[in-house]
C-alpha cells in the first residue's frame, strides 16, 4: 500500500517535467463530475463520459450439436447454458477485437470514386497512337519551317477547350481565397487512413482474439460407406464390422461399426431372433475420426456368420471351392448347404462364429488417389479442405513421412475388396492381428500365400463432409441437421485417439466398453467346448435387474440387456475379439456391477440336450470408494451361482462354500474402458472431487479407501488433495478443466464451515490454481495465442467462468445415502457452465438464469439479496474475517452457511502475499489471474447493482490498495528481469497492460492513470541509465502504452474537450524537447495555443494517454537517440493504429468531434518537423537517401559501388551518411548522426501527420502558424514538399510491377537483420512469428486461433505469386489515386495558409516551390483544378515575387503550366491554359512588356518538347487556341498591344509544336529525331537561350542512347555558345574568347559564333537570362562535357576541355577544384593506353520518293564500334519495313552508282557500304595515335571491284577497282551521328595498279609479322604460308606471271610494271627475313614443317628470278620529260 501512497503524495513541479518523466495526471473522476456533460450540446456529448450502457450482460445459449440434449435421462430438464457473459459493449470499436487488417481496409475502400490521372489516361492513348504512327509518311518537311501560313491556318481552325467562367473577372483577393477554400472542402474523402495500407499486424500487440467457444474434439474425419458384399455362393447371412487400428501404436483407435449387407431373403432367416429392428442398427456408412494421422493406420473388416457345427476351416470350404456359376455341378450340394444353414439360423441364430477378415491400408487410399487434383474438374466428388479443416491440419503433429497422411482432402475412392483371409480359431486376439497387419505390408506376405475366401466387398472411402445429414452420435443421438428420422442413418464412430488429446469435455458422455479377451477352461471337467460369454450390466443382484444399456449391433434392436461373444467350435480356451458397448447411468451405486456368465452351446440337435448350459460365473463391481473401476482384469470364475450380496465384493475374495475353476486362479481376462465426462478415472482428481462433495453434502463420516473422513480431518485431507492435484495426469486435468476450476473458485468464494468453524481455503485454492494453470501452459505450448495465453484457459474465462451464485444447499432427502460421488461436482451448476454432469436432482440448484428449475429462489432480487447479504462492515484485525460474518456458535453444527468472499478481492490479496514458487507460477501466467479478477469484478458490480455508483465507491479501499501494490510489484518485476527472462517479461508486460485497460472500464480512472504512472516510474528512470539494453525497455513501454491506449473509450479518457489551463508562469515551456520555441522564435507566442502544440505539462496532464504516447514517439525519434528501426516502427505503428481506429469509428464521424480528437495529437506536427532530416527522401529516386541537411556533396562519387555509400560510411563509423544535397532543407546542426527512418516508417509517419493537419481545427492551426518563425515555417513547407513526393500516384503500370508485399518484406528483412545483430528484437515478436509460422503443434483441442489471422494465411500464398489480377490492380490504383489526391489537397490547404499568416519573401518562395512540386508530380484532375486556382490566387496577390525576383520560379511555373496544357484530360487543360493566360496578363500589366514570360514560355515549350516524348501536340494545340480565345475575349485589354503580343507568342509556340509533331513521328528513328532536333536548334540560331535548350535536349537524347561522344560535343557547343555571349558582355582575360577557344576540341564549334552583335544584343531584357549564361554555368557545362568524354573513352579530348577550365579555376583560386581536375586528368592520361574501340562508319544512300526530302541523300552513319554491315543493314531494313511495309524496302546489295531511272518508284531503296576514314599522306604525319586516326574525321573511303564487262570480279588481268572518297559537311564526332555527304571523288585503278596495291599489302603484313614484339610464331607462320605455300591460287607467283612475264606494249604502263617488279623484289627479301625469324622461334617438333616452307620458298624464288630481274630498257633511257622511277 505504501507504494501507492508514495505515488499520490509526490508533488510534481508543474513547469518543468522532462519528457522522460511522467506528469501527474488530472484527477479524472473529479474532472468529470465537475464538468457535467450537459454543458456540451450535440455530438460532442459522447466525448465527455463513458456511455451508460458501457457494460452489458449477454445470455449465451450453448449450441447443442444433437437434436436431443445429451444429458442422462435422470436430468432431462437441464437447460443448456453457457453462462451469461458480461461484455464491454463498445469494445468492438477498439483494435483489441477488430484489428485493422487488409481485408477490413478493402471492405471500406469499396465504392471509392476513381480519380482521373493523366498518367493512366496517357498510357491508353499511347497504345492507340503507336498503332497509327506506324503508317505515317516520313517526310521531314511537308512545308518548309518558315511557312507561317500553313501553321497558323492549322491553329486557327482548331477548337479551344471550355473557357473557365470568371477567369477574366477581377475579384478581391479575399473572396478568391474564400471561394477556393470552400471548393477545396467539397467532395473530400472523410477518412484519410482508410486509403492507406492497414497497419502492420505484426505490431498489433493489443490484438486479442476472442477465444473459440469450447467444443468437443474431433480429428480428421473420413466417411466409409459399405455398398455391397457378394460371395460366389449365397447360402446364409454374413455380418461385418469395421474398425481402425494403428499398427505402430499397437492400438485400436476406433470403436466397432457393425454393418449388414445381406439380402432380404437371407435376413428373413433370422427374423425370429430379432423381431424388432431399430433403424439405428441399419446404418451402412460410418464416419471415423483420426486425430493423429499416420501411415500405419488400417481399416480392418471382420466378417462373422451364424454359429454352426464344424470349425472355421470346414465352414469356409464351400466358399473357397464352389461357385454359383457352376450351379449344375453343385446343385444338390448347394441345396443341402442352404437347408443346413436355415436349420442353424433357426436354432443358433443368437450366436455367431468368426468367419473371415481383411484390412485396407488407408495410406494407399490417400496417396495413390493423390491429393485433390484441382485440374480434374470432372470428379464431382472433389472437395476442397474447408477452412476449418485446414486449420486443424496445423496441429496434427507430423513426423517424417506423415505429411502424406492427410485424410481431409483426398479424392474419394470406391474399392472392391476381393480377397478375404479365413479366421484361425487360435489366432483371434488383437496381438495376432497386429502381427498380420505388419506382415501384410511386406511384399512377400505370408498371408498372400494362403488360399483366400473370394468375395466382392464394395466400399466407398471419402473425406467426411462438413455437416453430414442423417448422422447419429456414438450415443445414437440425432446430430443436426437430421431432416427426416426415417432415413437410413450414418453413424459417427467414437475415436480412441492414439495419444493424448487435450480438450475439455463439453458434452455429456458416459460409455463403457467391455472386451472379453480369453478364458481358459482346460482344467474344467465336463463338456465345456463351445464357449459363449454372456455380458450383463446389473443394477442389483436379482436377474431382473439386468439393465437394457448394451448397444445392439446390426439389424437388431437398439438396446439389449445382454450380449454374447462369438463361439469358437470345440475350443476349451478360446480367445475373443468382441467389443460390448454400454451406455451406463450417470448415477452409479455400489450395487452396479458387470456380470459374466459362461455357457457351453450345443450345436447338434440331440434329444434333451439344452441349447446352452451355464458352466461358470464371474463379476466386476463398478464402483469402489467412489471411483469407477476400469482397466484390465484377470478374474477367477466360480462354478456355482454367486451367493447373495456378492456384488459389493470382488471375485478375488474367497467366499465360503464356493467352488472355483482351477483353484480360484484368474482364468478369465477382460478389459473395461470408459469414455466418460462423468468419471475422471484419475485418483487425484477423484479424491479432490469426492472431498468437495463430502463437504458440500456434509455427509460425515465417509469412507475413502483406507481413510475415514470426519469433520476433524476433512480440512487437512482437502488441502492435501489440492496440493496433490499436480500429480494428476495433465490429459485428465484438461478434460475436467472447467469443473476443476469452478470447484477451486467455489472453495474461495464459499469457504466451507466445518464444525462451526469457517475454513479458509483461499490460499490453498490459489496455489492449486496457479500451479495447474502453469502446468497447462508449460505442457501445451503450441496451443497459445500470440500473447502466450493458453486457448483452453482463455475460453474457460471467456465462456464458462461465473461467480458461483448459489449457496451450498442442504442435501436433498434422497433415499439412498449413496456413494455416487463423482457426480457431485455437478453442484457447481452455472459456475461450471459445463452441463457435463449436472445430474442429480440435488444439482438442480441452478441460478435464476434458468426459470424452469424447481429450486430457484422466488425472484431474482431475492437471490441477489442472498448473495450480497449484509455487507461486512466491521473490519476485524484478521483480513480474512472481514470478509466473513463471524460464525455464530448457535448455528446447528451440521450445516453452517458461510458468508461469501469476493473472488477478485481474495485473488488480489493472495497474489500480493503469495510466496516464491506460487508467486513465480502466478507471474508466469499473470494474464489468467488478471482476467479472472476483471471478470469477477464486473460480475460483482452487476450482481450487486453497483454499476450506477460513482466509481470511487464501487470497491473497498483495501482492494484498491491491493491492486496498487500488485501493479507496483509487477512493474518492478518487469524492470528488474527484462534482460533475463525476456519472454516472461514480455508476457507479463502485456498482461499488465490489458489488466489496466480493463480496469479503465471498472475502476476510478484517475487511479488507473496513476497506476500507469507508477508503472512508468518503475520501468523508466531508475533502470534506464544502468540498462544493458535500453531499447528493449523502450519496446516494453511502447507495447504497454499501445495496449492501454487501445481502450474503446480512449478518446474520452483523454478529455478531448478540456481546455488546457496554461501554467501561471508566462515563460514558454522550454523543457519540452519538441518545442521549437526555444530554438527559433524570439517574440512571445500565444501561450495557450503553443502549449496545445507541444508536449507541455498541461497537455500531458490533461491528455494523459496521448501525451504518453507522443512523448514516447518523440523520444524514440530523437535524432541522437538510439532509435533502432524496430522502435521507430513500433512507435509509428502504434500511432497509426490509433488514428486508424478513430477514422474507422462510427462514433466519431462528425467533423467537430474529429477536430477535438485531432487536438490530442497536435504536438505530432512539431515532432515530425523535428524529424524532417531523418525521414526517407522520397524526392530522390535513387536508392535509399536520408533528407539530410548538412551533407558533404561528393563530386566524384558515381554511385556504382555495390555497397551504397551511406552503408559503407556507417560501417566505417563516419558520422555522415552521404546523400544528395537538397536545397529545401534548413541547415541543421552540422554533422550529427541521424538515425534514419525506413521508407515505410517515414511514409506512415507522414500519413499520420497529414491526418492531424486534415482533422485539426483550422482556427487553431492558423493561430499556431502565425506564431511560428520564418525558418520554422520553411521547415514545415519542406515537410509538405516531402509529403507530396511521398504520396505521389505511381500509376497502374507501377502497381502491376510491384507487389506491395514483396516491397514491404524486403524493407523489413533489412531491418530484421539489423535487429538480430543488435539483439533488440523482443521475444514477443519472436513468439508471434513462431505462432504464425507452422510450428509443430499437437492437438490441444485444435482451438488454434488462426481465425483472426486469416490474411496471414493469404500472405503465405501470395508471397510467391507476384502477379495480381486485373481487378485488384484496378482497385489498388483507385485507392492509390484517392490517397494521392487527398494527401495533396491537405498539403495545398496548409501551404496556402502559411502565406496567409506569415507574409515573408522566403515563405512565399517556399509555398510556390511546394505548389510547383505538386504540379510536377502525377496528380489527379481534381487536385490540379484546386492547385491551379490556388496558383492563380498566389500570382494575383504577389506578382512581384515571380516577375521581379528569381527567374527560376517563373521558368518552372511556365514549364509546369505548359506540361499541363498538353494534358490528355480536358479539365486540366482548361485550368492550365487559363493560368498561363493570366500569368501573361499579369506580367503585361506590371511592365507593359511581357518579354520575360514570353521567353520563359518559349524555352519551357522547347525543353518540354525535347525531353518529354509523352506529350501530345494535339492537346497542346487546343490549349494554345484557348489562350488565343482568352486574349480575344478580354475586353479590358482589347485596345492595348497585349492581344497582338499574345498572338505572336502563340504562333511562335505553334511553330515549335509543328516541328515537334515531326519529332513525334520519328520517335522510333533515332537519326531522324536527332536531325530534327538539330534543325530546330539551328532555327534558334538567333535565340541563344532556346538554342542552348535544344542542344541540351540533344545531349540528353544522346546519353540515353549511349552516344557519349556526341553528348559531349553537344555540351561543348553549349559551352561555346555561352562563352560567345559572356565575351560579348565583358572582357575577362581568363574566360574563353568565344568559340575560337574551343577549336582545339572540335573544328565544328565555330558554327556557334554565327550570331553577330547586330542581330542580338545581350542587354535586351529576357535574353540570355537562363542560369547557364554565367561563369558558373559555363564551368558546369564544361564539367559535364569532360564527364561525357570520359564515358566515351576519348581521354585526349578531356585534356582540351580542362585547358579551358583550368584558367577559370586558377583565376578564382579554387585549388580544391584544380586538385580534382588534375586528379581526373591523371586518370584520363593513364587510361589512354587501354585498348579502345571507337565508332565504325557506313555510307547509307536513300533512294525513292517514299523517303520524302531524304530521297537521293547520302549520309555517313557513325555506329558503335565493331558493328557489322549485316547488323546496320538489318536494323535499317527492319525499321523502314515497319514504316513502309515489308515488301516496299529493298536493300541494294552492291556499292555501284545507282541509276535512279531503273528503280521502281513505289519502293524505297537503301544502299549501305562500309567505309573507312581516309587520310592524305601529309595528314598521316599529324595523325599518329589511334585516337588521332578516329577523331575529327571528314573524309572516308570505300572500294568497289569491277571488270569492264560489268561483272564485279574477273581474272587478274581484267580486275579493276574503284576507290570512292566521301567528304562530310562536319567532322565526326559531331552533335549528331549521321552527317550529310557534301563531296564525292572517285579514283579508278587498273588491273596492274590493283596488283601493286595487293603486293604492297602482303609485304607490309610480312614485315609486321616479322618484327612484331613480342614475336607471335602462329601469326608469322600463317602469313608465310599464305605467301610461299605452293597451293595459293592467284598467289604472288601467279600475279608475277600475269603482269611481269612480258613488257607491256603501252608505254603508260611501264612505270607500273617497274613498280610491281620492285614490289616483288621487296617481297622476296621480306619472305627471307620471315623464314629466318621463324627458324629461331620453332621447336624441334616443327623442324620438318619449316624445311617444307624453305623448300617452297626456294621454288618461288627460282620461279620469280627471271621475272624480277627483267628491266624495261626504255625507262633507263633519257626520255624527253625527265621522270624519276618511283622507289618504295
Amino acid at each position: 500500500q505504501g507504494c501507492f501512497k508514495l505515488i499520490k503524495s509526490e508533488s510534481t513541479d508543474i513547469y518543468n517535467v522532462p519528457l522522460t518523466e511522467v506528469v501527474e495526471p488530472v484527477d479524472y473522476e473529479e474532472y468529470v463530475s465537475s464538468h457535467p456533460p450537459g454543458a456540451e450540446p450535440g455530438p460532442l456529448r459522447q466525448l465527455l463520459e463513458f456511455p451508460s450502457d458501457d457494460l452489458e450482460l449477454l445470455l449465451q445459449e450453448r449450441e447443442c450439436a444433437t437434436i436431443e440434449p445429451p444429458v442422462p435421462e435422470e436430468d432431462v430438464q437441464h437447460k443448456y447454458l453457457l453462462g451469461d457473459k458480461l461484455s464491454r459493449k463498445y469494445q468492438r470499436y477498439s483494435t483489441t477485437q477488430t484489428p485493422h487488417n487488409s481485408e477490413r481496409q478493402r471492405e471500406k475502400q469499396k465504392g471509392l470514386v476513381k480519380q482521373t490521372f493523366e498518367l493512366d489516361e496517357a498510357t491508353i492513348d499511347r497504345q492507340d497512337e503507336q498503332d497509327d504512327s506506324k503508317r505515317h509518311s516520313v517526310s521531314l518537311d511537308d512545308t518548309p519551317r518558315g511557312s507561317w501560313a500553313s501553321s497558323i491556318f492549322d491553329l486557327k481552325n482548331s477548337t479551344p477547350d471550355a473557357l473557365l467562367p470568371s477567369v477574366l473577372e477581377r475579384t478581391a483577393a479575399e473572396d478568391m481565397d474564400r471561394r477556393n477554400a470552400e471548393n477545396r472542402q467539397q467532395g473530400r474523402h472523410a477518412d484519410l487512413l482508410g486509403l492507406y495500407p492497414a497497419p502492420d499486424e505484426d505490431e498489433a500487440v493489443e490484438r486479442c482474439a476472442i477465444p473459440e467457444v469450447p467444443k468437443e474434439h474431433s480429428g480428421q474425419r473420413i466417411m466409409v460407406k459399405c455398398l455391397s458384399l457378394k460371395f460366389e455362393i449365397e447360402i446364409e447371412p454374413i455380418f461385418g464390422t469395421l474398425a481402425l487400428y494403428d499398427v505402430r501404436e499397437k492400438k485400436k483407435i476406433s470403436e466397432d461399426f457393425h454393418f449388414d449387407l445381406n439380402s432380404d431373403q437371407m435376413k428373413s432367416l433370422l427374423r425370429p431372433h430379432s423381431p424388432h429392428v431399430a433403424i439405428s442398427t441399419l446404418a451402412r456408412s460410418a464416419i471415423f475420426s483420426i486425430t493423429y494421422p499416420s501411415p500405419d493406420i488400417f481399416l480392418v473388416i471382420k466378417l462373422e456368420k451364424v454359429l454352426q457345427q464344424g470349425d472355421i476351416g470346414e465352414c469356409c470350404e464351400p466358399y473357397m471351392v464352389m461357385k454359383e456359376s457352376d450351379s449344375t455341378k453343385h446343385k444338390e450340394k448347394l441345396e443341402k448347404l442352404r437347408a443346413q444353414a436355415e436349420q442353424m439360423c433357426t436354432r443358433l441364430g443368437r450366436f455367431r462364429m468368426p468367419f473371415a477378415w481383411t484390412a485396407i491400408h488407408l495410406l494407399n487410399i490417400v496417396s495413390s488417389v493423390g491429393g485433390l487434383d484441382r485440374s480434374d474438374s470432372d470428379s464431382d466428388t472433389e472437395r476442397k479442405g474447408t477452412w476449418n479443416e485446414r486449420k486443424k491440419k496445423g496441429f496434427e503433429r507430423m513426423s517424417v513421412g506423415e505429411d502424406m497422411c492427410n485424410f481431409t482432402n483426398f479424392r474419394p475412392a470406391t474399392l472392391t475388396v476381393t480377397n478375404f483371409f479365413k479366421q484361425e480359431g487360435d489366432r483371434l486376439s488383437d496381438e495376432d492381428l497386429y502381427k498380420f497387419l505388419a506382415d501384410m505390408r511386406r511384399p512377400s506376405s505370408v498371408l498372400r500365400r494362403l488360399r483366400p475366401v473370394t468375395a466382392q466387398l464394395k466400399i466407398d472411402i471419402s473425406p467426411a463432409p462438413e455437416a453430414p445429414h442423417y448422422c447419429l452420435s456414438p450415443e445414437l443421438l440425432h446430430v443436426k441437421p437430421y431432416p427426416d428420422p426415417r432415413v437410413r442413418p450414418t453413424k459417427e464412430v467414437l475415436e480412441f485417439p492414439a495419444r493424448y488429446v487435450y480438450t475439455p469435455h463439453t458434452t455429456y458422455r458416459n460409455l463403457l466398453y467391455v472386451y472379453p479377451q480369453s478364458v481358459n477352461f482346460s482344467s474344467r471337467q465336463g463338456s465345456v467346448r463351445n464357449i459363449a460369454v454372456k455380458v450383463q450390466f446389473m443394477a442389483g443382484e436379482d436377474p431382473s435387474q439386468a439393465m437394457p444399456v448394451i448397444f445392439g449391433k446390426s439389424s437388431c434392436a437398439e438396446f439389449y440387456k445382454e450380449a454374447y461373444t462369438q463361439v469358437i467350435y470345440h475350443n476349451k480356451s478360446p480367445e475373443f475379439y468382441e467389443e460390448v458397448k454400454m451406455k451406463i447411468p450417470a448415477n452409479l451405486t455400489d450395487n452396479h456391477h458387470l456380470l459374466f456368465t459362461f455357457y457351453h452351446i450345443s450345436c447338434q440337435t440331440k434329444q434333451n440336450t439344452p441349447l446352452e448350459t451355464p458352466v461358470g460365473y464371474t463379476w466386476i463391481p463398478l464402483m469402489q470408494h467412489g471411483r469407477l473401476r476400469t482397466g484390465s482384469f484377470s478374474l477367477p470364475v466360480s462354478v456355482d451361482k454367486p451367493p447373495p450380496s456378492y456384488s459389493v465384493l470382488t471375485p478375488d475374495v474367497q467366499l465360503p462354500g464356493m467352488k472355483w475353476v482351477d483353484n480360484h486362479k484368474g482364468v478369465f481376462n477382460v478389459e473395461v474402458k470408459a469414455a466418460s465426462s462423468v468419471h475422471t478415472q484419475d485418483p487425484h482428481l477423484d479424491k479432490f472431487f469426492t472431498l468437495v462433495y463430502v463437504l458440500e453434502e456434509y455427509s460425515f463420516p465417509y469412507r475413502l479407501k483406507d481413510v475415514i473422513i470426519t469433520e476433524a480431518n476433512v480440512e487437512a485431507e482437502l488441502k492435501a488433495s489440492m496440493a496433490a492435484l499436480k500429480g494428476a495426469l495433465l490429459d485428465t486435468c484438461v478434460r475436467f478443466l472447467h469443473q476443476l476450476m469452478s470447484k477451486l473458485i467455489l472453495l474461495i468464494v464459499h469457504p466451507p464451515v466445518i464444525a462451526g468453524q469457517i475454513v479458509n481455503l483461499g490460499r490453498a485454492a490459489f496455489e492449486a490454481m496457479a500451479l495447474l494453470v502453469n502446468q497447462i501452459h508449460k505442457n501445451l505450448e503450441g496451443n497459445q495465442d500470440h500473447h502466450g495465453r493458453n486457448n483452453l484457459l482463455s475460453s474457460y474465462i471467456h465462456y464458462c467462468f461465473h461467480l458461483p451464485t448459489t449457496e451450498p444447499v442442504s442435501p436433498p432427502a434422497v433415499g439412498l445415502a449413496s456413494y455416487d460421488l463423482p457426480i457431485q461436482y455437478a453442484t457447481l451448476s452455472r459456475a461450471t457452465a459445463r452441463p457435463t454432469s449436472l445430474l442429480l436432482s440435488r444439482s438442480k440448484s441452478i441460478s435464476n438464469s434458468n426459470p424452469d428449475l424447481a429450486s430457484t429462489p422466488a425472484t431474482p432480487d431475492e437471490e441477489v439479496q442472498r448473495i450480497i447479504g449484509s455487507k461486512a462492515s466491521e473490519r476485524a484485525c484478521n483480513r480474512m474475517s472481514a470478509f466473513i460474518e463471524t460464525a455464530s456458535i448457535l448455528c446447528p453444527p451440521s450445516r453452517q452457511i458461510a458468508k461469501k468472499v469476493l473472488l477478485h478481492e481474495e485473488l488480489a490479496l493472495q497474489w500480493v502475499v503469495s510466496s516464491s514458487t506460487v508467486r513465480e507460477a502466478s507471474l508466469q501466467q499473470a494474464w489468467f489471474f488478471f482476467q479472472l479478477m476483471v471478470k469477477s469484478m464486473s460480475h460483482h458490480l452487476f450482481l450487486s447493482s453497483r454499476l450506477d455508483m460513482p466509481r470511487r465507491q464501487r470497491f473497498p479501499d483495501r482492494f484498491v490498495d491491493d491492486i496498487a501494490a500488485l501493479v507496483c510489484a509487477i512493474s518492478a518485476d518487469i524492470a528488474s528481469r527484462y534482460h533475463k527472462d525476456v519472454e516472461l517479461v514480455e508476457r507479463l508486460n502485456s498482461s499488465l497492460a490489458f489488466f489496466l485497460n480493463d480496469l479503465l472500464s471498472l475502476l476510478d480512472r484517475g487511479f488507473v492513470f496513476n497506476l500507469v504512472r507508477s508503472y512508468y516510474k518503475q520501468v523508466h528512470i531508475n533502470k534506464l541509465h544502468t540498462a544493458q539494453n535500453p531499447n528493449s525497455l523502450t519496446a516494453l513501454r511502447m507495447d504497454f502504452i499501445r495496449i492501454v491506449c487501445s481502450h474503446e473509450h480512449y478518446v474520452t479518457l483523454n478529455l478531448p474537450c478540456a481546455t488546457l489551463s496554461p501554467p501561471a508562469s508566462p515563460s514558454p515551456s522550454t523543457s519540452s524537447t519538441t518545442s521549437q520555441s526555444s530554438a527559433f522564435s524570439c517574440h512571445v507566442q500565444d501561450q495557450g495555443v503553443v502549449s496545445m502544440f507541444e508536449l507541455s505539462v498541461p497537455f500531458r496532464q490533461q491528455h494523459f494517454l496521448s501525451g504518453l504516447l507522443l512523448a514516447e514517439l518523440s523520444l524514440i525519434l530523437e535524432p541522437d537517440g538510439e532509435g533502432v528501426f524496430f522502435l521507430h516502427k513500433k512507435a509509428i505503428s502504434a500511432l497509426h493504429s490509433l488514428l486508424c481506429s478513430h477514422d474507422a469509428d462510427p462514433r466519431y464521424t462528425d467533423p467537430q468531434v474529429r477536430s477535438h480528437i485531432a487536438q490530442l495529437y497536435l504536438p505530432l506536427i512539431p515532432i515530425v518537423m523535428e524529424t524532417l532530416p531523418q525521414l526517407y527522401d522520397f524526392t530522390d529516386p535513387s536508392p535509399q537517401r536520408v533528407r539530410h541537411a548538412s551533407v558533404l556533396v561528393d563530386d566524384n562519387d558515381p554511385d556504382n559501388g555495390t555497397i551504397s555509400q551511406s552503408v559503407a560510411m556507417a560501417i566505417a563509423g563516419s558520422p555522415l551518411p552521404h546523400s544528395k544535397a537538397n536545397h529545401f532543407t534548413l541547415p541543421s546542426v552540422a554533422g550529427r548522426q541521424c538515425s534514419t527512418l525506413s521508407a515505410e516508417c517515414s511514409r506512415t509517419l507522414l500519413v499520420c501527420f497529414l491526418w492531424v493537419l486534415k482533422n485539426a481545427d483550422a482556427g487553431l492551426l492558423e493561430r499556431w502558424i502565425s506564431d511560428l518563425s520564418v525558418p520554422q515555417i520553411n521547415r514545415l513547407l519542406d515537410l509538405l514538399h516531402l509529403c507530396l513526393s511521398c504520396f505521389e500516384y505511381k500509376g497502374k503500370k507501377a502497381l502491376q510491377r510491384i507487389n506491395s508485399l514483396t516491397f514491404k518484406k524486403s524493407q523489413d528483412m533489412k531491418a530484421r537483420l539489423e535487429e538480430a545483430i543488435l539483439g533488440t528484437i523482443g521475444a514477443r515478436q519472436e513468439m508471434v512469428r513462431r505462432c504464425r509460422g507452422t510450428t509443430e503443434r499437437s492437438p490441444y483441442g485444435g482451438q488454434e486461433n488462426v481465425r483472426w489471422r486469416k490474411n496471414v494465411t493469404h500472405w503465405r500464398q501470395n508471397a510467391d505469386r507476384v502477379d495480381k489480377t486485373k481487378a485488384e490492380v484496378e482497385q489498388e490504383s483507385v485507392v492509390d489515386g484517392n490517397l494521392a489526391t487527398e494527401a495533396a489537397l491537405i498539403t495545398l490547404s496548409l501551404s496556402f495558409e502559411c502565406i496567409y499568416y506569415k507574409y515573408h519573401e522566403s515563405v512565399l518562395v517556399g509555398v510556390l516551390r511546394v505548389l510547383l512540386h505538386s504540379m510536377a508530380g502525377n496528380q489527379s484532375a481534381l487536385f490540379l483544378q484546386h492547385c491551379f486556382s490556388t496558383q492563380r490566387a498566389l500570382v494575383y496577390k504577389f506578382p512581384e515575387m515571380l516577375f521581379e525576383e528569381d527567374t527560376e520560379l517563373c521558368a518552372d511555373l511556365c514549364l509546369r503550366l505548359l506540361r499541363h496544357c498538353s494534358s490528355s484530360v480536358s479539365s486540366i487543360r482548361s485550368h492550365a491554359s487559363s493560368s498561363l493566360y493570366l500569368l501573361m496578363r499579369q506580367n503585361f500589366e506590371i511592365g507593359n512588356n511581357f518579354a520575360r514570360v514570353k521567353m520563359q514560355v518559349t524555352m519551357s515549350l522547347s525543353s518540354l518538347v525535347g525531353t518529354s516524348m509523352k506529350f501530345n501536340e494535339e492537346h497542346l494545340r487546343r490549349s494554345l487556341k484557348t489562350i488565343l480565345t482568352y486574349a480575344e475575349d478580354d475586353l479590358e485589354l482589347r485596345d492595348s498591344p497585349f492581344p497582338e503580343q499574345v498572338q505572336d507568342l502563340v504562333f511562335n509556340l505553334h511553330m515549335i509544336l509543328t516541328d515537334t509533331v515531326k519529332m513525334k513521328e520519328h520517335q522510333q528513328d533515332p537519326e531522324m529525331l536527332i536531325d530534327l532536333m538539330y534543325r530546330i536548334a539551328k532555327g534558334y540560331q538567333n535565340s541563344p537561350d532556346l538554342r542552348l535548350t535544344w542542344l541540351q535536349n540533344m545531349a540528353g537524347k544522346h546519353s540515353e542512347r549511349g552516344n557519349h561522344a556526341e553528348a559531349a560535343h553537344c555540351l561543348v557547343h553549349s559551352a561555346a555558345l555561352v562563352a560567345e555571349y559572356l565575351s560579348m558582355l565583358e572582357d575577362c582575360r581568363y574566360l574563353p574568347i568565344g568559340c575560337v577557344s574551343f577549336q582545339s576540341i572540335s573544328s565544328n564549334v565555330l558554327e556557334e559564333s554565327a550570331v553577330s552583335d547586330d542581330i542580338l544584343s545581350p542587354e535586351e531584357e529576357g535574353i540570355c537570362s537562363g542560369k547557364y549564361f554565367s561563369e558558373s554555368g559555363l564551368v558546369g557545362l564544361l564539367e559535364q562535357a569532360a564527364a561525357s568524354f570520359n564515358m566515351a573513352a576519348m581521354y585526349e579530348a578531356i585534356n582540351e576541355v580542362y585547358k579551358i577550365l583550368c584558367p577559370i579555376h586558377e583565376a578564382n583560386r579554387d585549388f580544391k577544384k584544380l586538385a580534382s581536375v588534375h586528379g581526373k586528368l591523371q586518370d584520363a592520361f593513364n587510361k589512354v593506353y587501354n585498348q579502345r574501340m571507337f565508332g565504325t562508319y557506313f555510307r547509307v544512300g536513300l533512294y525513292g520518293c517514299r523517303f520524302g526530302d531524304l530521297d537521293e541523300q547520302e549520309f555517313v552513319y557513325k555506329e558503335p564500334s565493331i558493328t557489322k554491315l549485316a547488323e546496320i543493314s538489318h536494323r535499317l531494313e527492319e525499321f523502314y519495313s515497319e514504316r513502309f511495309g515489308d515488301d516496299v524496302v529493298v536493300i541494294i546489295k552492291d556499292s555501284n552508282p545507282v541509276d535512279k531511272n531503273k528503280l521502281d518508284p513505289n519502293k524505297a531503296y537503301l544502299q549501305i557500304t562500309y567505309v573507312e576514314p581516309f587520310f592524305d599522306t601529309y595528314e598521316l604525319k599529324e595523325r599518329i595515335t589511334y585516337f588521332d586516326k578516329n577523331y575529327n574525321l571528314r573524309t572516308f573511303m570505300y572500294c568497289t571491284p569491277f571488270t569492264l564487262d560489268g561483272r564485279a570480279h574477273g581474272d587478274l588481268h581484267e580486275q579493276y577497282k574503284r576507290k570512292t572518297i566521301l567528304t562530310t559537311s562536319h567532322a565526326f564526332p559531331y552533335i549528331k551521328t549521321r552527317i550529310n555527304v557534301i563531296h564525292k571523288e572517285e579514283i579508278v585503278l587498273m588491273p596492274m595498279e590493283v596488283a601493286i596495291e595487293d603486293m604492297q599489302k602482303k609485304t607490309q603484313e610480312l614485315a609486321f609479322a616479322t618484327h612484331q614484339d613480342p614475336a607471335d610464331p602462329k601469326m608469322l607462320q600463317m602469313v608465310l604460308q599464305g605467301c610461299v605455300g605452293t597451293t595459293v591460287n592467284q598467289g604472288p607467283l601467279e600475279v608475277a606471271q600475269v603482269f611481269l612475264s612480258e613488257i607491256p606494249e603501252d608505254p603508260k604502263l611501264f612505270r607500273h610494271h617497274n613498280k610491281l617488279r620492285l614490289c616483288f623484289k621487296d617481297f622476296s627479301k621480306r619472305c627471307e627475313d620471315a623464314l629466318r625469324k621463324n627458324k629461331s622461334l620453332i621447336g624441334p617438333d616443327q623442324k620438318e614443317y619449316h624445311r617444307e616452307l624453305e623448300r617452297n620458298y626456294t621454288k618461288l624464288r627460282e620461279a620469280l628470278f627471271p621475272l624480277i630481274n627483267r628491266k624495261i630498257p626504255q625507262l633507263y633511257r633519257p626520255l624527253p620529260l625527265p621522270t624519276t622511277p618511283t622507289q618504295r
